[in-house]
């Protein structure tokens, strides 16, 4: 859905006091042209492999948003690192309830999961520590902890060597974010996220986070958070207006303050955003602007000197490009008029609702003549394929006969037989039943070659997109399968045979 402007602004806005939904307005109504907003998609689709949804907010109005289909505006999206920022909030709010307080040292609420001879390093970790990425650790001994494991998390936690004075060596880490979850639960006898549902999530409108848990029933707090882009934009737009939420002080206005601080140093690279300096839990950036963000480009930018929030999912592995993106299209748009509006520009708006409404990753594109005599020649084969990293044990291509014409596609991976049927020149949504790769997904898929056959599978509640390349031998008895993913994995190649 795009809402810029005119009679669908006034809908929405309406529509907004029942589901609390932001008001909506045209950029130049709020100091911002449209057509500087469509630069912004535009070079974002040249140059960063993919955003997944952007939303651009002026003066607490939505001036432009959009989504790249298959994910759309109300799919719920993995928030990974940007979990942070509200277990940090969890906190703040536990602080002013009287419950926490940041000089708390975090070996005194579990005494019974400590080793047994505590370091005195491990003894001075105090809650501001954790908070400030700064709880005394080298980055390579917190590699590979993972928080669904059987094992109690916070006992693994405090077993881990604490080599430097808590407060002088920053180090990002997840794992502390997952114990100041498991301080939240352990002051209130709730989770995270049901701590933070009456207190931040309905107020805020925000419906049905989703927060995945350790095996220990607690919120993983450093990831695992899963919300709308529109959630997200609230949420910068809380911290924004200091805490205050219609007329309400959901947190108050000095954590606001005190969190997005720059309290630890990270690095020294004038260029990087990454090194700007760290507050609890939220990054500093150039431009005087804070953000929260997660891997593969979530990110929630508040700009406290313009007056905006920008909301951002992606799947990339370049997040600093994103925000290179931002500062030389959306940073100067905001800078032009900080007060006061532009005149109406009917085509800017136009040409900017027609370019939202049309998003969409990149699909699988035929060839013309679409391979059919390799597509004869392999239909209803099955190859099978010996051992192998991706545990694909088998694939197949077999013509629809059900509905729209398409290919129906079957794979064997892990055991798990799976069965999409794959549109033309659009998505088709499905759910894969068990395996790894189980959920909602889209599917689309082509014979881009006259040898190829192309499938891409996008997890749209998720940053993950994978594609695979089916390259069939000239006589139909052999198939090299590739597989590419656009975050993670390097790409794969495995031969099978026809069976």
């Amino acid at each position: 859905m795009v809402v810029i402007g005119g009679l669908a602004a006034s809908v929405t806005i309406a529509w907004a006091a029942e589901t609390k939904a932001l008001p909506r307005s045209e950029p130049e109504a709020q100091g911002v042209r449209s057509g500087a907003i469509l630069d912004f998609v535009n070079e974002a689709e040249a140059k960063i492999e993919a955003l997944h949804s952007v939303m651009v907010v002026r003066h607490g109005q939505v001036i432009a948003e959009g989504w790249w289909a298959p994910y759309g505006a109300e799919e719920p999206h993995q928030m990974f690192s940007l979990s942070k920022s509200f277990t940090s909030t969890a906190v703040g709010l536990a602080i002013a309830e009287g419950k926490l307080q940041v000089e708390d040292e975090v070996l005194k609420f579990f005494p019974e999961e400590a080793p047994a001879k505590p370091s005195a390093n491990l003894k001075a970790m105090r809650l501001r520590d954790l908070l400030t990425m700064a709880a005394g650790h080298h980055a390579e001994d917190l590699l590979g902890f993972s928080l669904t494991t059987d094992e109690s998390v916070v006992k693994r936690f405090l077993a881990l060597p604490v080599a430097h004075k808590p407060g002088t060596f920053f180090a990002y880490s997840t794992v502390a974010t997952y114990m100041q979850s498991a301080l939240v639960q352990k002051v209130t006898g709730q989770t995270v996220l049901e701590y933070l549902r009456p207190r931040l999530f309905e107020p805020l409108g925000i419906k049905n986070p989703v927060w995945e848990q350790s095996k220990q029933g607690v919120s993983q707090g450093g990831t695992g958070l899963s919300i709308r882009t529109e959630d997200i934009a609230k949420f910068g737009q809380l911290y924004l207006q200091k805490g205050q939420w219609n007329g309400k002080q959901l947190v108050p206005a000095s954590w606001v303050d005190t969190a997005t601080a720059r309290w630890m140093s990270n690095g020294s690279n004038p260029a990087s955003d990454w090194e700007q300096g760290y507050g609890f839990q939220f990054w500093r950036c150039r431009y005087g602007v804070i953000r929260g963000d997660g891997a593969h480009g979530q990110f929630c930018i508040v700009m406290p000197e313009l007056d905006a929030v920008i909301a951002i999912t992606a799947g990339t592995r370049d997040l600093q490009g994103v925000l290179n993106l931002v500062w030389a299209k959306l940073l100067p748009a905001l800078q032009a008029k900080v007060t006061g509006a532009w005149a109406a520009d009917e085509k800017a708006q136009a040409d900017l609702k027609t370019k939202l409404a049309g998003l969409s990753l990149k699909l699988p594109v035929m060839v013309p003549g679409g391979g059919p005599a390799m597509a004869a020649k392999v239909a209803g084969k099955r190859f099978v394929f010996p051992k192998n990293l991706m545990a694909v044990e088998s694939v197949q291509l077999t013509p629809s006969t059900d509905g729209p014409p398409g290919t129906e596609f079957v794979s064997t991976t892990g055991g798990f037989e799976q069965r999409v049927v794959l549109g033309r020149g659009g998505w088709v949504k499905g759910e894969l039943q068990g395996g790894p790769s189980a959920g909602p997904v889209a599917v689309s898929g082509a014979w881009t070659a006259v040898d190829t056959f192309t499938v891409e599978v996008v997890r749209y509640r998720t940053p993950l997109v994978a594609r695979y390349r089916l390259t069939f031998s000239a006589d139909g008895e052999t198939v090299t399968l590739e597989t590419v993913t656009n975050v993670g994995a390097t790409p794969a190649v495995v031969v099978g045979k026809r069976e």
